[in-house]
């Protein structure tokens, strides 16, 4: 990959910041607004941008920028770009890059359904329906509460994220101020959803019932009743969103070079 084509991945990377953070801000958005209208996680907040001006431009730009997200965490995960070791640690590390690349994969899927006018079974049912999927198969339940103590430990990841602010190492000194009480705001929210998530499929493959899986829009519905935890938990999503939009100005990302897919970090 020639440096050229390493800055043009590098914007692409950048766009998929953006677009990942104008998820985030849209689902705290309609969660405080229309509450129940976020149920459907990401695949509500494609549906509210398909109805706007330019929703449609929109729509694509996110397709490609998720796409290009997804690909970057894939690379983190299998070439170690982010140099975040091959010991237990940075491949506990390393396979969180490898997941998340497959979800912002089903993210920029869902975004390029309704880019195409297509409705996406994305979101709260989808998840149950990809859970009866995998549950259909052999030890398809332990998968599934496999993959909710995956998400536990991401939980608990996100928790730690927001006590050190360890995400500041990776954005540039020049970012505003506030980015990072914006940032530990935004990952203490997402390690409660993570949580609900992680717990919610841990339960389903323990009794076999796709029915318990919850997504990222569900896990926040969740909260409903709770009043106070509830909006402090939709006002950190949409602030984690912000915090990814900065991120997609300010973060420092290495180059990708041809010869081994390692950082040049000069």
């Amino acid at each position: 990959m020639s440096v050229d084509k390493s800055e043009k991945f590098t914007w692409l990377v950048r766009l998929g910041f953006a677009a990942r953070g104008l998820v985030y801000l849209m689902l705290g958005y309609l969660a405080l607004r229309t509450g129940g209208a976020a149920k459907d996680g990401a695949s509500s907040v494609f549906d509210y941008i398909q109805d706007i001006p330019m929703g449609s431009a929109i729509l694509w730009v996110a397709t490609f920028g998720l796409a290009a997200y997804a690909l970057f965490r894939f690379l983190s995960a299998i070439s170690d770009i982010q140099n975040k070791g091959s010991d237990s640690k940075g491949m506990l590390k390393r396979s969180g890059d490898f997941a998340s690349g497959v979800a912002h994969v089903f993210l920029a899927y869902a975004a390029y359904q309704f880019a195409t006018w297509e409705k996406s079974s994305a979101g709260g049912g989808g998840s149950q329906q990809m859970a009866g999927g995998v549950m259909q198969i052999e030890l398809g339940a332990i998968v599934i509460g496999l993959l909710g103590l995956v998400f536990l430990v991401g939980a608990v990841m996100q928790a730690k994220q927001a006590y050190t602010a360890d995400f500041m190492k990776r954005i540039s000194p020049s970012a505003p101020g506030w980015t990072e009480p914006v940032g530990r705001a935004g990952h203490a929210a997402r390690a409660i959803v993570f949580a609900i998530i992680g717990y919610s499929m841990v339960r389903g493959g323990w009794l076999v019932s796709e029915q318990q899986v919850k997504g990222l829009g569900e896990a926040v519905m969740a909260l409903r009743d709770t009043g106070l935890v509830f909006t402090l938990v939709a006002i950190g999503l949409a602030f984690y969103g912000i915090f990814n939009l900065i991120t997609a100005r300010y973060r420092i990302i290495p180059d990708v070079q041809s010869h081994d897919l390692k950082p040049s970090l000069s």
